[in-house]
């Protein structure tokens, strides 16, 4: 298949860390995610994925050279923006930066709705995707979920307090990412009471809501949660050998969607099912459970067969 078509806009915000002649992968993560992957020599702060990709760590940034991008929020003549136009905005900063072919994408939840995209859009330009809590399309309880939280914070915009609301969205949505078991980990304690726990519980969603706020707005959440529910990809049209990650607990992608994926992939499939008490933040939370895995999937398909 041919490269895609030019976009209505520029490229997106990149950042590119790694040695120049280096086998280029490719990392996206959740909505809350940026193209500040990791510490660089221009911005010396810790990334999202710190623990994950850098220098020495599972994607080496010694070994290979990581691109990632900001999302895209809004698509032009009032369409709602879609996982394959972020797929099309990653081929526009790759063109950008002159590179025609990556070793491998490895997407995490929004992330691999957006490497699978980009692998049915254009296969010739990547060698493998590492799809981690992601499906071809969303589940729908996952939707079911979001339409409420983006009532939530449609009700705050009418009401002139889009912020706060989104700080409540957010709160909803860490319910989601974790388990009962690791909430009950977190949270419960032999010699704290109930109010305390209570406290503590709502501490948590607060911190985490005005952690958000202050890296998406509310019209940007609005678009980028619809576009979730919106992703859809044939997965007999993605032809690229796959590596897909599932998580037992993770309620948002039920590990009966992944194994469908699997089966209907149209390349070569790898399918990994691990247990972990985080559920779908599993890749952020304990990432050292699917680091092996990632590992092996960025190999030269060659050395992976021996």
């Amino acid at each position: 298949m041919s490269a895609p078509a030019a976009r209505e806009t520029g490229a997106p915000p990149t950042e590119i860390v790694g040695p120049v002649d280096a086998p280029v992968v490719v990392v996206l993560g959740g909505i809350s995610s940026s193209r500040h992957v990791t510490a660089t020599t221009e911005n010396p702060e810790d990334g999202w994925w710190q623990s994950f990709v850098g220098d020495g760590r599972t994607i080496d940034t010694t070994r290979y050279r990581v691109v990632s991008i900001d999302y895209e929020a809004f698509a032009r003549s009032g369409r709602r923006i879609t996982t394959r136009d972020q797929a099309i905005a990653l081929a526009a900063a790759l063109d950008r930066s002159g590179i025609q072919r990556v070793r491998a994408i490895v997407g995490a939840s929004y992330g691999g709705m957006v490497a699978l995209a980009f692998g049915a859009l254009a296969p010739d330009r990547v060698k493998r995707l590492v799809v981690i809590g992601a499906a071809h399309e969303s589940a729908p309880l996952s939707t079911a979920l979001r339409v409420l939280q983006r009532r939530v914070v449609e009700l705050g915009i009418e009401a002139g307090r889009g912020c706060e609301a989104l700080v409540i969205a957010r709160g909803l949505a860490m319910t989601t990412y974790s388990t009962a078991e690791d909430f009950s980990a977190r949270f419960s304690s032999d010699d704290q009471d109930a109010q305390a726990t209570r406290a503590s519980i709502e501490d948590f969603l607060t911190s985490s809501g005005e952690t958000f706020v202050q890296r998406c707005n509310p019209e940007r959440f609005l678009s980028i949660s619809e576009s979730l529910d919106l992703h859809s990809v044939r997965p007999e049209d993605v032809q690229v050998p796959t590596t897909l990650i599932a998580i037992e607990e993770d309620s948002l992608v039920p590990i009966s969607q992944v194994r469908e994926l699997a089966i209907r992939l149209g390349g070569r499939c790898t399918l990994v099912e691990i247990s972990s008490r985080h559920g779908h933040d599993t890749f952020l939370a304990a990432p050292e459970l699917i680091a092996p895995f990632v590992r092996r999937a960025l190999l030269p398909l060659t050395l992976e067969k021996s």
